[in-house]
């Protein structure tokens, strides 16, 4: 008759298996397959069961999803970028824990993405390479919105660059996004001699960018990276990037749910992102 067991199914009369939902913003972008699998590996040596969801980088859908997801798990995962205030007649009783949330959250279990400190690392390695005008490529950012940009900012006013704000260009998280907003951040500003991107796929795209306008990297444009994606591997120079482990990421993320299930709310846990040199500086 081609029976096949549910797991869920059997999740409903075995009360020891513990089922977690997961809410990532985007399962396209290769951030999150990493820290997705690392999830899945911590959830499997407890013998647990992962559900995975997507808001598709729609802010809108993210409070649907936790009340959708909630009634059928027993904890929460989640890049939430709703405060606590409208989180909590979503959420319930069920155990949440937010990733890649500033440390302020009271009410829910937190991993927090020390976002600054990586930027801060990276523009402390340009500037000690001689580098004063410095520009950076930005992103929308739902989880941790304008860091990188004040980060920058503050890192140009406590070296007194010649920098502000005009160096900073907006593009979108693709490859593409990178390559048309180096374009015109270079077009604004020919005599910057480095760039720090929002991310890997942005930095990779103002590689390409700045081959096609005939900039050395890193003899004219020295480039930095954000992520640690196991892609930058495949460019050339390979490039130089604040590396962020996402698998460990996801596993310290079911390391709360395992407070949380113990009926304790955890201290928040930092990730720092770590500077890798390469070839692009």
């Amino acid at each position: 008759m081609r029976y096949r067991p549910s797991r869920f199914g059997r999740g409903l009369v075995r009360p020891d298996v513990v089922s977690v939902g997961l809410i990532v913003p985007d399962v396209v972008n290769p951030f999150f397959p990493e820290f997705v699998a690392g999830v899945i590996a911590a959830a499997d040596e407890r013998d647990w069961q992962v559900l995975v969801a997507s808001t598709e980088n729609d802010r809108s859908r993210e409070l649907t999803l936790v009340r959708s997801l909630g009634q059928q798990v027993d904890a929460l995962v989640g890049y939430i970028s709703h405060p606590d205030a409208q989180l909590e007649p979503y959420v319930g009783t069920v155990p949440l824990v937010l990733v890649d949330r500033g440390l302020d959250s009271s009410n829910h279990a937190v991993v927090h993405i020390d976002t600054a400190a990586g930027i801060r690392a990276g523009m402390q390695h340009l500037i000690d390479r001689g580098h004063r005008r410095i520009g950076m490529i930005d992103c929308e950012c739902v989880s941790a919105p304008m860091v990188r940009r004040r980060t920058f900012l503050e890192v140009v006013g406590e070296h007194a660059l010649p920098v502000d704000e005009g160096w900073v260009v907006m593009g979108e998280q693709s490859p593409a996004g990178g390559a048309a907003a180096f374009e015109a951040l270079y077009a604004a500003r020919p005599d910057l001699t480095a760039v720090v991107a929002f991310n890997d796929l942005v930095a990779i795209g103002a590689l390409r960018a700045a081959r096609r306008l005939g900039v050395q990297v890193p003899g004219d444009c020295a480039l930095v990276g954000y992520d640690g994606l196991s892609v930058v591997d495949l460019v050339d120079p390979p490039l130089t990037t604040l590396h962020l482990d996402k698998r460990r990421l996801g596993e310290l993320a079911i390391h709360q749910v395992d407070q949380l299930l113990a009926g304790e709310l955890p201290p928040p846990i930092v990730l720092t992102p770590s500077l890798n040199v390469r070839g692009t500086t």
